[in-house]
């Protein structure tokens, strides 16, 4: 992102939100690009950054349609079931350990 002005954090100018920001306002930044970058420095570590889109230019969030409410409900549950045991776990399965807490540590579970 070489070219782009470079903002310390808090001191972005008016008119200009990250994704974040944009979000919580119900809008996207629908295709535009990258006008400029905040950085947060941190101590011992590189800054974090974040970069800035023009809020003028962003469109409204898509609404949700039945079709993709029920994708992401499958897409959900498919992350639940353990591919170890085949059984709903209860939750997400952690991609760390690839199956539900019980198949990745059987020892610890038979008490």
């Amino acid at each position: 992102m070489a070219g782009l002005p470079v903002y310390r954090w808090r001191l972005a100018p008016e008119g200009l939100a990250t994704f974040r920001q944009l979000r919580a306002l119900g809008l996207r930044p629908a295709g535009q690009p990258v006008v400029a970058q905040l950085e947060r420095p941190r101590r011992r570590r590189e800054p974090l950054v974040a970069y800035l889109y023009r809020i003028d230019l962003a469109r409204p969030v898509r609404p949700m349609t039945p079709a993709k409410r029920a994708a992401l409900a499958a897409a959900n549950a498919a992350r639940r079931v353990c591919p170890e045991c085949g059984r709903d776990a209860g939750y997400r399965i952690p991609a760390s350990l690839g199956m539900c807490t019980p198949c990745a540590y059987p020892d610890t579970t038979a008490a």
